[in-house]
């Protein structure tokens, strides 16, 4: 009785429900939903900066400049930007409009800022000529070759030359001598570096001093040290110093052959 009574109610059994495979869809609603709003949220963050952009990068209608212009003019620096006001404020290439100014003779360098909402500001630093290099040429402070034809060179300017390419080997040479001639109370007119590659100097005072190949630096000391001391009092009548020598010097004398103060071995007879 019991055993049918279990069977009876085993068959009345309730069946377990199917899994409804439908359950899974309102989360799958809520995270589509939820992406949406994040993609939205971006597209109307990108519309707003496009549209500020947009807004912003208007066409540049103002350059103002700053400087000595003393040799650039105000003009030159106009056409130099000029191709470039037609790009918009934002989108403007600085470097590109700076290498551009910096092209113009005279200019060393320059600095281009933005200026909102429409206009660039352009500072611009003129080369300083510190010596004549040949006949028009030019070399700033560095010893680089800026100018290779001016139309005005500065008369008081010192006169280097030397081969092709040698141009910043001189103006270091000079630029690393001047100061100590002039505490001697001497200033180099000229410097010249021949094709065998021998140094001579000019100083204002007409007197040349010949340097040679070798031991350029010991005998320009030895130059400032002694030389100057004895030919201090007859500038006007020495033609050259010649500092050739191992043991001396030879003073060359205007009027009449160069006497030997003492007996003298050349120390680079190829120099002659």
């Amino acid at each position: 009785m019991n055993l049918q009574w279990l069977i009876r109610r085993n068959r009345f059994k309730a069946k377990a429900k199917p899994e409804n495979k439908t359950r899974s869809w309102p989360k799958f609603l809520t995270e589509w939903r939820r992406y949406a709003r994040r993609a939205a949220i971006a597209v109307a963050v990108v519309g707003s900066l496009a549209a500020v952009t947009w807004l912003l990068d208007r066409p540049i209608r103002v350059i103002s400049m700053d400087g000595s212009f003393q040799r650039v003019t105000p003009g030159q620096i106009e056409k130099a930007v000029a191709p470039f006001t037609g790009e918009g404020f934002l989108s403007a290439d600085l470097d590109r409009i700076q290498r551009a100014v910096e092209s113009v003779p005279w200019v060393d360098h320059a600095q281009v800022q933005r200026r909102f909402p429409n206009s660039l500001h352009v500072a611009v630093v003129e080369e300083t000529a510190a010596a004549r290099w040949g006949e028009s040429g030019l070399l700033n402070t560095r010893g680089q070759l800026f100018v290779r034809e001016a139309s005005h060179v500065p008369a008081e300017l010192p006169r280097l030359s030397g081969p092709e390419g040698t141009e910043t080997l001189v103006a270091q040479r000079y630029l690393a001598t001047q100061g100590r001639m002039l505490e001697a109370g001497m200033r180099i007119a000229a410097l010249r570096l021949d094709e065998r590659g021998a140094w001579e100097l000019d100083l204002d005072s007409g007197v040349t001093v010949r340097l040679g190949r070798r031991d350029v630096d010991e005998r320009l000391d030895r130059f400032i040290r002694t030389a100057s001391q004895v030919i201090a009092h007859r500038l006007s009548d020495i033609t050259y110093v010649d500092m050739r020598y191992s043991n001396g010097f030879a003073i060359g004398w205007r009027g009449q052959p160069a006497p030997a103060s003492s007996p003298l071995k050349r120390s680079d007879d190829s120099d002659a």
